[in-house]
């Protein structure tokens, strides 16, 4: 069939030719200093999708970050909380101490995608690609976040307000790397939160999203705000005259009118497919309002959940040396706990690899775009979107897929039965990431609630219907006196 043909998602986008991996981070400094043309790569939550539909152009070289120790790990330290690169979404949302001490980013995080997506997708890659609807954005510049970054010899740290210069566009010059991103602790005088409007309850683009922290003195009067707001422009926006008009002033009606006030005139909204330009301004003071409001009664954290599903396992992670994959290499990967080798990794998703390489067709594609679940499967034990994986990445780890579920003699697993006996389908397609996520579930928590299955499951409850009988399953097996396979499903 030819390309013109095909209907725009199913156009090839930009072929990947190899994915360059390197242990340290000199190692992989010296590599972009040598050829700036090369990709970093993380998560690659953002990147897959970029190079798919940005049309086809010339083969591009990844270099494949998730081997980097020093871009790893969170520290709190003397007021100042410092994330590595390589730090994940639910790293953040399901850390002890970042809800408490920087809840506007823990807010944003638990908003972004899925469980799944959040265990690959990192905080430096949001920032990174300077969307002005990504989350994390807006609670960083309320945060007053700094960015580190390190080129071939030499390091810089960014203001973040100053890191982006225009829509999808930052200072980062060839050759650079994000290595980190620090920010003050909140203080006990300070409060912050984060909100966002979406057009569904989770897996959703923001329409507006805001951060906003306010310090007061011991008689409530306002020392400083900072306001961030994104989903309205080329770029996420701090609205220094709106929090301006907190200053020196009682957080009441008065004060919290003037500054939703302020903010809905500081900015000129755009239209887009999720919400016109009219419906954002409308929205804007609401969001505004109900927020300062939440600072002023202390209820911004009312609505964080008690737990975090966060789909993760406790195995070690896998061994990623030092190394060149193009699609002639072979990779090894421990695959439903066997070791297995296959070839065509550089140019490939996992989820394609799983089909076309190990011959493993149970890992459905529904979306290939992270938003649907059916392709969830489990990366050194925790649970991932395969079609946002670069095959290449697996190289020397684990992946657990729905064949791994039941025993040999061919007993279904507890999950499976359950989702049997409450007849939990509709057409099917969709279960086996179902099967998958809720076995993570409950291998991190053995008696979830409805709210646990609900925030657990958002990355797979889509737009069907029947998903009452999904819940009962869960329910069911959590009380099934059954020991999870750790070995496979940690």
């Amino acid at each position: 069939m030819a390309a013109k043909s095909l209907h725009p998602v199913q156009r090839p986008g930009r072929h990947v030719e190899l994915v360059l991996r390197f242990p340290s981070l000199p190692e992989a400094l010296v590599a972009l200093a040598d050829d700036p043309s090369i990709i970093p790569v993380a998560g690659g939550t953002d990147l897959l999708l970029d190079l798919h539909r940005g049309g086809p152009g010339e083969p591009v070289t990844l270099l494949d970050l998730t081997p980097i120790r020093e871009l790893r790990g969170i520290t709190i330290a003397d007021g100042i909380v410092r994330l590595g690169a390589l730090t994940t979404h639910n790293d953040v949302a399901g850390h002890p101490e970042l809800p408490v001490v920087a809840l506007p980013l823990a807010q944003a995080c638990l908003e972004i995608g899925s469980p799944q997506l959040r265990n690959r997708a990192t905080i430096a890659g949001n920032i990174a690609t300077a969307s002005p609807a990504n989350d994390t954005i807006s609670a960083l510049l309320a945060l007053d976040a700094m960015v580190v970054i390190a080129s071939n010899g030499a390091e810089r740290i960014v203001r973040l307000d100053d890191f982006f210069t225009g829509f999808r566009s930052t200072v980062l010059q060839p050759g650079e790397l994000i290595t980190a991103i620090e920010f003050p602790t909140l203080g006990d005088s300070e409060s912050g939160i984060w909100a966002k409007l979406g057009n569904r309850a989770a897996q959703a683009i923001s329409v507006v999203h805001l951060g906003i922290v306010v310090d007061r003195a011991d008689d409530a009067v306002v020392r400083d705000a900072r306001i961030a707001i994104g989903s309205v422009a080329a770029r996420v926006e701090v609205l220094h005259e709106a929090a301006a008009a907190l200053i020196g002033r009682a957080l009441d009606d008065t004060s919290i009118a003037a500054c939703a006030e302020i903010a809905s005139a500081a900015v000129t909204p755009l239209d887009d497919v999720r919400a016109t330009a009219a419906y954002r301004s409308a929205l804007i003071p609401t969001l505004v309002h109900r927020s300062l409001d939440a600072i002023r009664t202390g209820a911004t954290d009312h609505q964080w959940p008690g737990r975090v599903p966060c789909l993760v396992g406790d195995m070690p992670p896998g061994t990623s040396e030092r190394r060149a994959v193009d699609d002639n290499s072979e990779i090894q990967v421990m695959l439903n706990g066997a070791p297995v080798s296959g070839r065509h990794a550089a140019s490939a998703t996992l989820l394609d690899w799983l089909r076309d390489q190990a011959g493993l067709t149970g890992t459905k594609e529904g979306c290939a775009e992270g938003e649907c679940g059916a392709c969830t499967v489990q990366l050194d034990g925790d649970a991932v979107m395969a079609c946002l994986v670069p095959a290449a990445q697996v190289d020397g780890h684990s992946v657990a897929t729905v064949e791994s579920m039941a025993d040999p003699d061919g007993t279904p697993h507890a999950i499976q039965q359950a989702f049997v006996d409450e007849f939990a389908v509709q057409c099917g397609f969709c279960i086996p990431g179902f099967i998958v996520a809720s076995a993570s579930l409950l291998g991190e928590i053995h008696d979830p609630t409805d709210d646990d299955i609900r925030l657990g499951l958002s990355g797979n409850l889509c737009r069907c219907t029947g998903y009452y009988p999904i819940m009962q399953a869960v329910r069911r097996a959590s009380v099934v006196p059954v020991e999870l396979d750790e070995s496979v499903f940690g």
